[in-house]
């Protein structure tokens, strides 16, 4: 296979999950490769992403690293012979890598949760909610690039609403309800969106009020996407320095607990929709 320049998020996953396999097996770079009768620059750079490698070396790979965890080499096999180019793939090169990842992390997400808190969740908004959040970036966006994020965001929707949708849990809290993004009409059109969406049987939507003493120290804003199998599961956290990938079992384990936290303390979906059917009749 040749080399890649710039490997996706799941690329670089597959090589991670190689690598710590290797790693947890007690071997070198140099013993695996005369393993698998090639050379170390080869199984530094499968380990880098920048070279792919096929099922059949990545299942003699785990032979050799005697791993017994079935149902994850069989995932990562899934993940070595993906040729899928997703519809994200229009915006290569237009937009950010970032959001290319994500679109993809979501395309194969077994289960999607968010956590936030002053803004709705991206596959929940709505078009005039999306373009007045884009367009209070500092720099401000040109105009075609404005549109290209907006559009994007709407596509990535298909998760949710498309023919093989995914479950779906958000814990919002109120604050975010409450900030007009776009002026009031905008946000009663947003607030509509979330419970139109909220009637499916796959999407549960759940409130956080001010009120919630509970909710004090409990304060880890996620985007966690479900893998074939847990070991696979990715948060997304957006932050001062950009967009981080936690992947490391520890951390995973972390943001899980986090996230049933939240949901324990929040408003049952029922009660949920009522106090957002409250907060549209202020508008």
């Amino acid at each position: 296979m040749g080399t890649r320049r710039d490997p996706t998020a799941r690329q670089l996953r597959l090589a991670v999950e190689l690598r710590r396999l290797r790693e947890a097996a007690g071997l070198s770079a140099r013993e695996a490769a005369a393993l698998l009768g090639v050379n170390s620059v080869q199984i530094s750079q499968i380990e880098a992403g920048t070279t792919g490698v096929s099922e059949e070396r990545l299942r003699r790979l785990a032979a050799h690293y005697a791993c017994a965890d079935t149902a994850l080499i069989d995932a990562l096999a899934v993940m070595a012979s993906d040729r899928v180019r997703g519809w994200w793939e229009e915006y290569r090169g237009r937009l950010p890598t970032a959001f290319l990842d994500l679109s993809e992390l979501e395309h194969h997400a077994t289960f999607r949760w968010d956590v936030d808190f002053l803004h709705v969740p991206g596959l929940l908004q709505t078009e005039a909610y999306a373009r007045a959040l884009f367009s209070r970036r500092v720099p401000e966006l040109p105009e075609e690039e404005l549109g290209l994020r907006v559009r994007h965001r709407m596509q990535r929707g298909v998760i949710i609403e498309g023919s093989r949708p995914a479950p779906y849990r958000a814990v919002v809290h109120e604050a975010a309800l409450r900030i007009k993004v776009g002026g009031r009409e905008a946000m009663r059109g947003q607030l509509a969106r979330i419970l139109e969406l909220s009637e499916a049987e796959h999407v549960t939507v759940r409130v956080i009020p001010f009120e919630l003493e509970e909710f004090a120290d409990i304060t880890a804003a996620m985007v966690y996407a479900g893998g074939a199998v847990p070991r696979l599961d990715t948060v997304l956290r957006d932050g001062p320095d950009g967009v981080a990938l936690v992947d490391t079992e520890a951390r995973l384990a972390v943001f899980r607990t986090l996230f049933h936290r939240v949901e324990a303390v929040s408003l049952d979906p029922l009660r949920s929709r009522d106090f957002i059917h409250g907060l549209a009749k202020e508008l």
